[in-house]
């Protein structure tokens, strides 16, 4: 196709068309964007051109496509462009230490976008550069590249992967040097330089000087070896894994898990678990499951139920698809199957790594030295833990990059970091991976698992004695989708101002509020000064109401999806033993916070599918 003179009536989205032509080297993606100018449709054009996309602490995540606001060969390539750049300005010996990159298997076939194709075109910008990439030549799960920053001591990582999100995503998860993910202020001066290089370096698109370039190493081989080597440390009771008779289904929902959990189970000393054949194999696609997502519960573990019944296996565990994440069902005497909550499971893994901890270490001075950590939507079960066991429990802001990089000034300062969890199933069980580890931690669970079995307990009976030990801790979480955000904005704005400018909700329908944590403005009503210890941000919406029967609820959206999440806690001291009594009062809290501060019919939000 001839190259058409864009002509939208709109002189900025023009000028961006324009651009986009001028760059794009992807025949697919190029003609595409033709055939949008020569058809006049400029409202599609609208939509891939009417913004870049952002880039975060998250890095890039969007659906594949033609476009600025889209993931494909040339937004992969001005987005690594930039990170070099700013790299090169941070690190002087960039050029000696180099970076890594991995990838999921995802593919999108109509604009000839692969996760591998991403990774090979990041690995062309670097290597175009002078600086060494360490490419896998083989999908991996998300954890091998915060490990392999660490192991290597490299400048950065990159990880081609859109997580649990639907199949036409893809997304670009940018690790810094200290094997954490990255954090502000560095997502915007990665930000600002991608914007100063939006013009292809000579060799950007040239994707064969990488195949003889001494510059390019393959960490494959020594990565698989030297991970499931360390992951060992957290092995104790190889005896009862060697005989254990638990049987263990595992699926990988379509994605990258398979080779490494059995991989995991092996370097444990367990039989391998029971793949679910269907889910095994990457597939694109993920064609048997509506969300590949296993925080949605049952309706994504059909088939692993299905082989676990066959099989007379009692434990599911599941990976999403770049295996960074873990969900556990376990078969209930009743027959019906129970899908931990990822905070029960947190107050499993809790409990299980420090009781391991405390086993090698009879000396109670080391317990100063000890910690874990949660996010501050996550169970707050770690801290009664804490408080009762003696050793330091901490709370981040959401997601893993904070709780990495805490960890990783914790152990700089020669502290024991024992676990770090979100209630989103994500786990940190070694600190030889500062990001959650669904494959590490399926290894955990199944010890675990197998140590409970020896002594005829099951997942189920030990939660319940740990909530028994330490006080109940219910909690329910759910999200509405809304994709406006203007919308978004004035339901939060209104409770910023319910009664007043400056006025929080004194009550929710009959649940008196006494304390406010907002921080997307840093108002805290509990600190004397009003401001909150955690930090804040501007760019997202986040507000945590406390309730004076013990309730917790916090509000928020999602940096990478089109939802505002809510997640309700009530704690209850060690004695009272009455979980279903409490389930009642939550879920009566949940509903008021619904109905009064969600108002779902006004604000056409769409609930959670069930």
């Amino acid at each position: 196709m001839d190259k058409i003179i864009p002509n939208t009536g709109e002189e900025k989205l023009d000028q961006a068309i324009k651009q986009w032509l001028k760059y794009d080297k992807n025949p697919k993606t190029s003609e595409a964007v033709q055939q949008l100018v020569a058809d006049g449709n400029v409202e599609e054009l609208r939509v891939s051109f009417g913004l870049r996309m952002e880039f975060g602490t998250a890095g890039l995540r969007a659906a594949m496509g033609a476009g600025t606001s889209r993931m494909n060969d040339l937004t992969i390539i001005q987005t690594t462009q930039g990170f070099c750049s700013y790299l090169e300005k941070n690190f002087p010996d960039l050029k000696e230490r180099g970076v890594v990159i991995g990838f999921d298997a995802r593919a999108h076939p109509p604009s000839g976008s692969s996760s591998i194709r991403f990774a090979k075109l990041a690995a062309a910008v670097f290597i175009s550069h002078g600086v060494p990439v360490y490419l896998f030549s083989d999908i991996t799960p998300t954890p091998f590249v915060p490990y392999t920053v660490t192991h290597l001591s490299l400048c950065a990582g990159i990880m081609v992967t859109a997580s649990h999100n639907p199949k036409q995503d893809n997304g670009y998860k940018v690790y810094w040097a200290n094997g954490a993910q990255i954090i502000s202020p560095h997502d915007k001066g990665i930000a600002s330089a991608i914007e100063e290089n939006v013009e292809p370096w000579p060799q950007s698109w040239d994707e064969t000087i990488i195949k003889d370039s001494p510059l390019l190493k393959d960490p494959y081989a020594d990565i698989n070896r030297d991970y499931f080597q360390d992951i060992q440390k957290h092995c104790f009771h190889r005896e009862i894994n060697k005989a254990s008779k638990v049987k263990f289904v595992h699926t990988s929902v379509h994605g990258v898990g398979h080779t490494f959990v059995q991989s995991a189970f092996k370097a444990f000393d367990f039989a391998p678990p029971l793949a679910v054949a269907e889910q095994k194999d990457p597939d694109p696609e993920f064609s048997t499951v509506k969300y590949p997502n296993p925080e949605e519960g049952k309706d994504v573990l059909t088939l692993s139920f299905a082989l676990a019944d066959k099989e007379g296996a009692k434990i599911v565990l599941a990976n999403d698809p770049d295996a960074d994440r873990l969900a556990v069902a376990e078969k209930q005497d009743s027959g019906e199957w129970k899908v931990f909550s990822g905070n029960e499971l947190g107050a499993l893994l809790g409990w299980w790594i420090f009781t391991c901890w405390k086993e090698q270490n009879t000396d109670p001075c080391a317990l100063k030295d000890v910690y874990m950590l949660a996010s501050t939507v996550s169970s707050k079960i770690l801290r009664a833990i804490a408080l009762k066991e003696g050793f330091h429990f901490e709370e981040t802001l959401t997601g893993f990059k904070w709780m990495g990089n805490r960890a990783k000034q914790l152990l700089d300062q020669r502290k024991t970091v024992l676990f770090a969890f979100e209630e989103a199933i994500g786990y940190m069980c070694s600190p030889s991976v500062l990001d959650k580890d669904g494959v590490s931690a399926a290894a955990v669970t199944a010890e675990l698992s197998s140590y409970l079995a020896n002594r005829n307990v099951t997942l189920s009976q030990q939660l319940k004695a740990i909530y028994e030990e330490y006080g109940y801790h219910i909690t329910k979480a759910s999200y509405f989708i809304c994709h406006d955000s203007k919308t978004i904005k004035q339901l939060f704005e209104r409770l910023r101002n319910f009664e007043g400018e400056n006025t929080y909700p004194r009550t929710c329908g009959g649940f008196e509020v006494c304390g406010v944590r907002d921080l997307t403005t840093g108002y805290d009503s509990s600190q004397a000064n009003k401001k909150a210890v955690l930090p804040s941000s501007k760019s997202s919406q986040m507000i945590t109401f406390t309730f004076s029967n013990g309730g917790v609820a916090t509000m928020r959206t999602s940096g990478t999806e089109p939802k505002i999440k809510y997640y309700t806690e009530l704690c209850a001291p060690p004695g009272n033993s009455d979980p279903e009594q409490l389930k009642v009062e939550l879920n009566s809290l949940v509903d008021a916070i619904v109905e009064h501060f969600f108002e779902p019919q006004k604000n056409s939000l769409k609930p959670q599918p069930e």
